[in-house]
């Protein structure tokens, strides 16, 4: 069984104690690679260091994370672009939208969503969506910048069925699906019941949203296995039919090799 994490963010401090040993342990649930979202340019050191120390276990994304989106957001933008430009990061992310922390940026997270979209497509390169609390405005921006060159993910999907009907078929998204599907108090479960599973991919946000029964601690890679067997549960599938059609659609959504 192989699996991809397709969202988490291991060069964060939560794991400098431990962090080989993190990467190991996520190996021995069938995890093979992962994706490294960058946030911003403070950010950008520690992803390229694990591309350094696990280059066959780590990818990475580059991109402005909305809540790094402050005065500066121009300078952030910039130094991105030129990173992106060398051409060894597999998506534009992590970017989007973030209305739950701070609204006074709204005008310019926006900016840099338009901005960053149009990255996607001139490096042909998914783009990695944060949509917390903003669905309706990030459609509104998408309605607006969508061609059929761009591509990407909705990270840590939490909307209703709505919505992920709207962005598999309207964007041709996939959806990212996290630790919320495992937990008590979600309807995800319900919202993606009869969204085609060739439509979803896995993923941890590690060290964030760690899956029952592990909620509450810090998350990490290996759980990705956690969400595969919580997800054959709502299809009524097997894990190994999960793994497999998840693992496929990483693959092709971010040019992943498989090794």
């Amino acid at each position: 069984m192989i699996l991809i994490d397709t969202h988490t963010h291991l060069y964060l401090p939560e794991f400098d104690e431990d962090r080989a040993l993190v990467v190991q342990r996520a190996k021995e649930q069938g995890v093979q690679q992962c994706i490294l979202p960058n946030i911003d340019s403070e950010s950008m050191p520690q992803v390229q260091k694990m591309l350094a120390e696990f280059p066959d276990f780590c990818h990475a994304a580059m991109g402005l994370h909305p809540t790094s989106v402050k005065e500066n957001f121009e300078e952030e933008l910039a130094v991105i672009y030129q990173e992106l430009k060398k051409g060894k990061y597999l998506a534009v992310g992590e970017m989007g939208i973030d209305l739950y922390w701070d609204k006074s940026f709204y005008e310019q997270q926006k900016e840099a969503f338009r901005v960053q979209a149009t990255w996607a497509v001139e490096f042909n390169l998914p783009l990695i969506i944060h949509s917390r609390d903003s669905f309706n405005e990030i459609f509104s921006l998408m309605d607006d910048l969508w061609t059929p060159q761009l591509r990407g993910v909705f990270h840590c999907f939490t909307g209703t069925h709505e919505q992920a009907t709207k962005i598999v078929n309207d964007y041709g998204f996939k959806l990212g699906i996290g630790g919320v599907l495992t937990f008590k108090n979600s309807t995800l479960r319900e919202e993606i019941q009869d969204i085609d599973t060739k439509h979803l991919v896995l993923e941890t946000d590690a060290p964030f949203l760690a899956p029952a029964p592990k909620r509450g601690k810090r998350n990490e890679s290996a759980y990705v296995s956690l969400l595969a067997q919580r997800l054959a549960e709502v299809k009524k599938c097997s894990l190994e039919e999960i793994a497999r059609i998840s693992t496929q659609n990483a693959v092709d959504l971010f040019n992943i090799t498989i090794k």
